[in-house]
């Protein structure tokens, strides 16, 4: 029986060995001096993909078309462990990082996972402090895991739900999953203590416009903050089309002909999301009816503050969300003189100064046509 894949052209290349020439220039590299990329962008912000399988087959990322039952997903020894990981994790505070977010597929799939959450919530920033460290999940699991990665260590969490209509949302996840197990997943998370909640929802124009409202309702004044992220052209997968995306700004003004609402701040520098907090009945900004934020890459891109990098589940670095190529770490640490961790930590650095990438400013730019590239990494692989 044939399987049917998906083009990862640059997932299954072999690394190409370091000349003596380049391995002395990665060396020289000054870790304790700023490390920045071509566009003078720091890395604060790793995400990590722990599987590249997923339960649901939501048709703007692992549409059932493609990765169906016959697909070839990676094998288990090409997977990173938990201890590759979190070496890698560990030389990317070096360079500054100061979040990570595990993601997949969909991560409570990993075994084990609480185990990994452990290894890394250990960890520390270049100040001493401990690592952001978030998890981004479609919340199938998250009932029977909460209490689990709450006591290992991780501090937030982001669940994707795209609508509160029960067809609706069993349409989109194309697995016929009810709305309700997710709902209770986010509730079990509450109760166990987790106090820093986000809900992801992708606004898909003629598909899902009309859970706008309802999931502000919802989650309106329950601590759990909202997201709305426009429709991307990612991967080469899901038909992208840019008729279908319903921009941030229409989004913001059906949510305001409902409630009225505050531009807040950003929390740090480089934050995807523009956040807006609602106001109460005397126009003052009312911190207990919660926020919701905007991602807006299609239409407002923020390519000139991303400091984020992605490691994909077999271990190659990944300087954006739109790549067609990756760099290599694995090799690094399955050598037969596996590399020290400040090599590592060198080798990311330098990866990390050659990075030009700002694909979503340059569509919205029109230097480049929107839509799929054949060979573009889907999100799956590398996380969102």
């Amino acid at each position: 029986m044939s399987k049917t894949t998906i083009p990862l052209i640059d997932a299954r290349q072999r690394p190409v060995a370091l000349t003596a020439e380049a391995r002395a220039a990665i060396q020289a590299i000054d870790l304790n001096g700023p490390i920045l990329d071509q566009l003078s962008r720091p890395l604060r912000d790793l995400r990590i993909s722990v599987t590249d399988r997923c339960n649901f087959r939501c048709s703007y990322c692992m549409p059932k078309s493609v990765f169906t039952r016959d697909y070839a997903y990676l094998p288990q020894s090409d997977l990173l462990s938990f201890e590759e990981i979190t070496t890698i994790a560990q030389a990317s505070t070096r360079l500054g990082v100061r979040k990570i977010r595990i993601t997949g597929g969909e991560p409570l799939l990993r075994k084990n996972l609480d185990i990994l959450i452990g290894q890394l919530s250990a960890l520390r920033t270049l100040d001493g402090q401990p690592l952001d460290l978030t998890l981004t999940t479609n919340a199938s699991l998250l009932a029977k895991k909460a209490q689990a990665l709450k006591d290992a260590g991780l501090t937030r969490l982001t669940v994707s739900l795209d609508a509160l209509d029960d067809n609706i949302f069993r349409a989109m996840n194309d697995m016929d999953f009810p709305v309700a197990d997710v709902l209770e997943g986010i509730d079990t998370a509450l109760s166990v203590g987790f106090s820093d909640i986000k809900v992801n929802m992708v606004v898909k124009r003629g598909t899902n416009q009309d859970q706008i409202v309802p999931m502000a309702a919802h989650f309106r004044g329950t601590g759990v903050a909202l997201r709305f992220i426009e429709y991307m052209d990612v991967g080469a997968s899901n038909g992208w089309r840019m008729d279908e995306v319903l921009p941030s700004a229409d989004v913001l003004a059906m949510l305001q002909a409902h409630w009225p609402m505050q531009a807040l701040p950003a929390k740090s520098k480089g934050e995807t999301a523009k956040r807006y907090g609602y106001l109460d009945g005397n126009g003052n900004l009312d911190p207990s009816l919660g926020e919701v934020g905007f991602i807006s890459s299609v239409t407002e891109a923020f390519c000139h503050e991303c400091n984020r990098a992605r490691l994909s589940t077999d271990g190659r670095l990944f300087a954006c969300l739109f790549a067609t190529q990756g760099t290599e770490i694995k090799h690094l640490l399955r050598s037969a003189e596996p590399a020290d961790a400040t090599f590592v930590a060198q080798y990311l650095a330098h990866t990390w100064q050659q990075r030009q990438d700002q694909y979503s400013a340059l569509r919205q730019a029109g230097v480049i046509p929107a839509g799929n590239a054949r060979e573009r990494i889907e999100m799956s692989y590398i996380g969102g």
